[in-house]
């Protein structure tokens, strides 16, 4: 199994393009040891694609554009993506469905309240209907049931709801449903290795635990590395897990769930332009590194 991690950043990118905290300032002025970042997704295949695409960031365009193996070029008009999974339907995971609308219709795999917010609040999917259309398959969320994504038979998809938060815009953001938020395992029945992927985690339970266990890489949270990164500088007074996201100091953060996987390969992905881990030469990054963890970047990619 291939992964190649197509964006790296959390919602806005970095640097974010309104942003003057110290990331996005310094390394704009080149003060500041760090790469700058597009926002979340990453494609997977078995061999030499074709690829699944999870989520579709506003950035699609010229995260394609920088990975050529998207474009076979079998046609005028052609495309390496199979079908897309989508995380969620907050806008930064599913904006860049729009980029994508000038060809057959897209394949979408989402879980029903998902497919609300996106027929709903943030009706994106009826958009769509107005240019190439929207193939739309239903994620599973019961144990032990798995699918897979059309012309990738060789991977295997399982879904585990997680806790975190709807977009604001959908009808359910005060009342969370098992589906806003999942976690999906990928397993290659070649090689029988898999990876989770998990960009949005806003706590961690038990079965949660078990999936990152069994996995032989996860790629998860990485948004903030404190609980009141927003609030110290100035830009919000959202908290990490107000927002959904499990930050990754602290007793109960992420470093903390992640050093119990020692056996694991272990990646943060989808991180806020706030995020002082950024930063190559911080003491935070130097903590993430120091545990054996893994800073995703754009271009990033991985065989299992």
């Amino acid at each position: 199994m291939r992964v190649r991690v197509l964006g790296s950043a959390a919602g806005g990118g970095f640097p974010q393009w309104n942003c003057n905290c110290h990331n996005c300032a310094g390394v704009r002025a080149n003060a500041v040891r760090a790469t700058a970042r597009t926002q979340s997704s990453i494609a997977v295949s078995s061999e030499a694609g074709p690829w699944i695409l999870f989520n579709a960031s506003p950035d699609i365009r010229q995260q394609l554009e920088e990975f050529p193996e998207m474009q076979p070029r079998r046609g005028v008009r052609d495309t390496g993506i199979a079908g897309i999974v989508l995380i969620d339907a907050h806008i930064d995971h599913t904006t860049g469905l729009l980029i994508l609308r000038e060809g057959a219709p897209l394949s979408v795999y989402c879980t029903d309240p998902v497919f609300e917010d996106l027929t709903t609040g943030h009706p994106i999917l009826r958009v769509l209907d107005h240019f190439c259309g929207v193939r739309r398959i239903s994620v599973p969320l019961e144990p032990d049931r798995s699918f897979r994504v059309e012309g990738v038979p060789s991977l295997e998809l399982e879904a585990l709801p997680l806790g975190s938060k709807p977009p604001p815009y959908s009808p359910h953001r005060n009342d969370p449903r098992p589906g806003d938020n999942i976690g999906i395992r990928v397993t290659d029945e070649t090689t029988g290795r898999s990876l989770f992927y998990a960009p949005g985690i806003g706590q961690v339970d038990d079965e949660l635990r078990r999936w990152m266990k069994e996995s032989d890489c996860v790629m998860v949270d990485g948004t903030f590395f404190t609980e009141d990164e927003l609030v110290r500088q100035g830009i919000s007074e959202k908290r990490a897990r107000d927002m959904g996201h499990l930050p990754q100091s602290g007793e109960d953060g992420m470093l903390a769930v992640l050093e119990s996987l020692p056996d694991t390969r272990r990646i943060l992905i989808h991180i806020n332009n706030t995020n002082p881990i950024l930063d190559e030469e911080s003491e935070a990054r130097q903590r993430v590194e120091a545990a054996g963890v893994e800073v995703a970047y754009d271009g990033m990619e991985l065989v299992l």
